[in-house]
């Protein structure tokens, strides 16, 4: 028998995201009859422990039984079980100075830490890392900044919403300014900032008429790369010419941050075009 343990959260400010929800661990139970899932009680998951309760998840304060501890951000050192198996975001693959500790503590203790950002699929890319639901949560507490800014209209921060079905039913009557909003890049973190401008009823707009027209209702505008770089002397887009040669292209973006009220980053800026970085500040 296999045991999992959900770990309470020990980091502050707590994350209230969870590893299995209620339903996954009764898919588990009902699935795998040699995997057994204990939830250690908590009062700031998303979930509570009702409703694990109610989903056949026993909860309680001692999980030291379980084999396999899942949490989501890093386990403070002093909440560390010796000789166990953990899966969390330690923030170590980058060598971050501030988890050095942490990282000790655990060969210490001889624990097997299974790191979610060092998860990848065969061809190199990561299984658990920023993705549709990142988009998703940045634009609209970027909206509801920009709302509580200027006050013409109020959104509450996204974790008050239980799931995403009611996220999008807190936009219905929404009436927002006549403002303008860029949306740069192409993944998945980009499409989820669309996905949120679309719910809200924002229009997109091809990118000339951005910068040339003024509207009467919220406006999008979607930039890939070719919108934004072109080639010094070919005034042309190439992907992997960009990425391996920034130095040798324009920006763009100005003549639409001109025209722009909240810009969506969906690319890292400061990877990919360090000279935007040096005319931004």
């Amino acid at each position: 028998m296999l045991h999992i343990g959900l770990i309470r959260e020990g980091k502050i400010p707590a994350d209230n995201r969870v590893a299995l929800t209620p339903a996954q661990c009764k898919w588990l139970h009902k699935n795998f009859t040699d995997i057994k899932v204990t939830a250690q009680t908590s009062l700031n998951r998303c979930f509570t422990d009702k409703e694990y309760t109610m989903a056949g998840v026993e909860v309680v304060e001692d999980i030291s039984h379980c084999d396999v501890l899942l949490g989501i951000k890093e386990v403070p050192k002093e909440m560390l079980l010796p000789n166990k198996t953990y899966l969390f975001f330690s923030h170590t693959k980058k060598l971050q100075p501030y988890n050095q500790a942490l990282l000790k503590r655990i060969i210490e203790q001889k624990i097997t830490l299974i790191d979610y950002e060092c998860l990848e699929h065969e061809d190199g890319a990561r299984i658990i890392g920023f993705g549709f639901f990142a988009g998703i949560v940045g634009a609209h507490n970027g909206m509801m900044c920009f709302g509580n800014r200027t006050k013409q209209y109020n959104l509450q921060r996204v974790g008050v919403s239980k799931d995403f079905r009611h996220l999008i039913h807190t936009y219905f009557g929404l009436k927002l300014p006549n403002i303008k909003i860029a949306v740069t890049g192409s993944g998945r973190v980009a499409h989820g900032v669309l996905e949120i401008m679309n719910s809200m009823g924002i229009h997109q707009v091809e990118p000339e008429d951005y910068v040339s027209r003024n509207f009467t209702y919220p406006v999008y505008v979607h930039l890939k790369g070719n919108d934004l770089y072109a080639h010094n002397e070919t005034q042309k887009y190439s992907r992997e010419d960009f990425h391996n040669n920034p130095q040798n292209y324009n920006c763009l973006f100005r003549q639409y941050l001109a025209e722009t009220d909240i810009l969506m980053n969906g690319v890292y800026w400061e990877k990919i075009f360090p000279v935007y970085l040096n005319w931004r500040m």
